[in-house]
């Protein structure tokens, strides 16, 4: 029997994320054809969790830059195309339409820029420039990669790009605790990359 062709890979990295997981992985599984996590060594229920999910779950180490076990996960994908997501994120019913409806053009760019809609603390950020927060997260497997370099970059593409018009929405700190954490983590990262550039 042939196997069934994949055309869609989720690919995520993650790290104790199983306050986040669940809610992620049931956005999207009825219709990726397969799941891709790299877990950086998680000490949570992070793992179990993806499993439930039918998810192929590769586990490693944790980097500073978190990156790096994104491309990680993009190199495992087996799909025609890759949606990479974050475990804080959650795609609703019109984002998936449009994804699915979009990767079936033949004319299809080879990747895309999504607008997240950022949440903090429970609430929509609408001002302030948080919304649209245009990141590339749809692309032809092969022709997106992370330079794995800073903890802001992007994915860069080989080849065209076009926009998506539904919102990936982003849940992005459960608490002020927790955004002050993340806070000091990419202070330090930032620090660190302006110290090897020679940069004051």
């Amino acid at each position: 029997m042939a196997e069934k062709k994949i055309s869609l890979t989720v690919a995520l990295a993650v790290f104790n994320e199983a306050q986040n997981i669940a809610r992620c992985l049931a956005s999207v599984r009825d219709f990726a054809d397969e799941i891709v996590i790299v877990d950086g060594g998680s000490t949570d229920d992070t793992v179990n969790l993806a499993k439930k999910f039918g998810a192929r779950v590769h586990i490693t180490d944790n980097p500073p830059i978190f990156h790096i076990n994104k491309q990680k996960a993009l190199n495992y994908a087996r799909g025609d195309w890759i949606l990479q997501l974050d475990a804080d994120e959650v795609v609703d019913n019109e984002l998936k339409k449009e994804i699915i409806h979009t990767i079936a053009q033949s004319d299809a760019k080879d990747g895309y820029y999504v607008p997240r809609r950022n949440y903090f603390l429970g609430d929509w950020l609408r001002k302030g420039g948080q919304y649209p927060d245009y990141v590339i997260r749809l692309f032809r497997a092969r022709k997106g990669r992370f330079p794995q370099k800073s903890v802001h970059e992007q994915i860069e593409i080989d080849g065209s790009i076009g926009h998506l018009t539904h919102p990936l929405n982003h849940y992005s700190y459960l608490s002020v605790a927790q955004y002050w954490s993340k806070s000091h983590s990419y202070i330090r990262l930032t620090a660190d990359e302006l110290t090897r550039d020679k940069k004051r």
